[in-house]
């Protein structure tokens, strides 16, 4: 009997050894922490067009706000370009006022003189008619005498309508689609100015976001190529947390969701906003390795850190349930 409930009671105590293993060792093979580091993904400044570089406002490793000027490459080049476009460009827009108006009052001078000397020419030939009417009809002048009177009458009436036209066309300015040529002139040029206004910008950018001068790699008297950058920056916005979740942990991981993380001599209570979680796994980073984390595949996650920290720190991202 006492063999038996020895039996009995040992069957029970490997029962809960066993249950007990069941339960602990998942727990026990969970980490406490997630590894990862601090990521920064730097903006690279360049100019589009090769030259000297004139200025750096900037030193490696200073805080700049946005807006804040950075350098200038040679910009003679560049600025001569600017100023020959605006100089089309008013160019153009002096023709097309000129093409909404009359002619000048000189020139209208000359229409008037014309007139006038029409009106002139007719009067004559209108009395040269009325002296030959009434010698005609008395038998002085033979009928085709009269006949070449009114003629010249008649003509003298027409050149006198002709000249009045005239003067009321150059009063007219330029005809509709001279007009709208002339304004696509004045928009092709202003469209030349804005793009050498921004080519003038290009040669002496300013910082697009607050962020720090990471390193500069030209300095003032060197000959920069086209393209090539002089410096670069980090902005804040461009700095995040990388950290490896275990496959079996992902689903808990979603972008909104915001992680707790620590590193050393930072501030503590320091979290991250989740903002990308890879769509496929991967084996553990051999950076990360561990004894705990060997072996493992799992899913790297990106989040926007509430401080400003530096790229390459390791941190330890409390795990989400």
């Amino acid at each position: 009997m006492n063999r038996q409930r020895l039996l009995v009671a040992g069957l029970i105590g490997a029962a809960a050894v066993i249950a007990g293993l069941v339960i602990w060792v998942p727990r026990m093979d969970r980490p406490a922490t997630l590894s990862g580091y601090i990521e920064g993904e730097p903006l690279y400044m360049a100019a589009p067009v090769a030259g000297t570089v004139r200025q750096v406002s900037v030193v490696r490793g200073q805080d700049v706000a946005a807006g804040e000027a950075l350098f200038v490459v040679d910009p003679a080049q560049v600025r001569a370009q600017a100023d020959q476009a605006s100089a089309e460009a008013a160019a153009a827009q002096a023709q097309a006022q000129d093409a909404r108006k009359g002619q000048r009052p000189a020139e209208l001078a000359v229409f008037e003189a014309n007139i006038a000397a029409a009106e002139a020419r007719a009067r004559d030939a209108h009395a040269d008619l009325r002296r030959v009417q009434p010698l005609v009809r008395q038998g002085w002048y033979a009928p085709a005498r009269l006949d070449d009177a009114r003629a010249a009458a008649e003509a003298a009436d027409a050149q006198v309508r002709a000249a009045r036209k005239q003067r009321d066309a150059a009063l007219l300015g330029a005809r509709e689609d001279q007009v709208r040529a002339a304004d696509a002139r004045v928009t092709q040029a202003q469209a030349a100015v804005t793009g050498a206004a921004a080519r003038l910008a290009e040669v002496a950018p300013r910082a697009p976001a607050r962020a720090r001068v990471e390193d500069v790699f030209f300095h003032p008297g060197e000959w920069a190529p086209a393209n090539q950058p002089i410096l670069s920056l980090l902005p804040d916005e461009r700095i995040k947390v990388r950290f490896f979740v275990p496959e079996r942990d992902r689903a808990a991981y979603r972008i909104g969701r915001t992680v707790r993380f620590a590193c050393d001599g930072c501030a503590s209570g320091l979290s991250a906003r989740i903002e990308f979680v890879a769509p496929r796994p991967e084996f553990t980073p051999p950076v990360i390795y561990s004894r705990e984390a060997r072996d493992r595949l799992v899913y790297l996650v990106e989040a926007r850190p509430s401080a400003r920290l530096n790229p390459g720190q390791p941190v330890d991202v409390e795990p989400l349930s």
